[in-house]
């Protein structure tokens, strides 16, 4: 079978299913160790049958629930390729602008003086190591619950060359019980409300670990506990809070912020889709 004729096959069989349709280029070019631009050039070039059975496979798989990115083991994010599985919440390109946000908003707080920051809840690693790799001269602990997260990131921050302090614990607690203190706080706390998490769709209820992804009975919990306990590990000066939060929610954490935070400024960001999907706090 020629590449052209796999992609179609797949495209049909996906499609059918309402699976993303892109699913069937990522899997081929996995498969078939090819970059984007290669698997275009050769669109009329036989396929190996090896990479042909393992491609077909993988999109029945994908088309059973199983994400694409559980069957390549990877993700991109922000330019860099990160390990994932079941143990993990699968970085999604959102997350990428909270990265922005975080360095936009620490180049005018604290211009290029080296800074301290902690990723609460870190999952594969994502925030924390991407923070780490942009900024050389800053500090970044990450704390985790689950110590089989702990496993992926620590494996990311090797496999990257990012220099990380990974905290086992739940959220602050860690970084209360070491007495350490940071700059810059920011979180991609699970915040949906417990109710809709079996609502979601397969490949993300049955596949990512539902600890990052229920976030109580309003979908808040985690945002009042950091909230409620963020004082204790801020340094001295300037500080930057930011959230990831749930298309919606943007006003409620807000209010949750200022209460926790009076005479600060807290701001709602809206993502590249249009959805509130970031708050920062900072202390100017």
């Amino acid at each position: 079978m020629k590449i052209y004729e796999a992609l179609k096959w797949a495209s049909s069989l996906l499609e059918e299913a309402q699976r993303d349709q892109n699913a069937g280029e990522l899997l081929l070019r996995h498969h078939a160790n090819m970059s984007r631009t290669k698997l275009l050039a050769d669109l009329r070039s036989d396929l190996d049958e090896s990479v042909l059975q393992a491609f077909q496979k993988d999109v029945k798989e994908h088309i059973s629930g199983v994400p694409v990115q559980h069957l390549t083991g990877y993700e991109e994010f922000y330019g860099r390729t990160f390990l994932v599985n079941k143990e993990v919440l699968i970085p999604r390109p959102e997350t990428e602008e909270l990265i922005v946000g975080i360095l936009e908003r620490a180049a005018a707080l604290f211009s290029e003086k080296p800074v301290s920051a902690a990723d609460i809840g870190t999952g594969s690693g994502a925030i924390a190591i991407t923070l780490m790799l942009e900024k050389k001269n800053w500090k970044v602990s990450a704390v985790d619950i689950a110590e089989s997260s702990l496993k992926v990131a620590e494996e990311n921050a090797e496999k990257l060359g990012a220099t990380v302090n990974f905290m086992h614990g739940d959220l602050l607690e860690p970084l209360k019980e070491a007495g350490t203190t940071v700059n810059i706080i920011v979180s991609n706390p699970p915040y949906i409300p417990d109710e809709e998490v079996d609502t979601l769709s397969p490949t993300v209820k049955d596949h990512e670990p539902r600890r990052a992804l229920a976030g109580g009975r309003d979908g808040l919990d985690f945002y009042r506990r950091l909230a409620k306990d963020i004082p204790f590990v801020l340094a001295e000066g300037p500080f930057l809070i930011g959230f990831e939060i749930g298309a919606g929610q943007g006003e409620a954490v807000k209010a949750i912020m200022e209460q926790a935070f009076p005479g600060k400024t807290v701001e709602v960001v809206f993502d590249i889709n249009g959805k509130d999907r970031f708050v920062y706090t900072t202390s100017r």
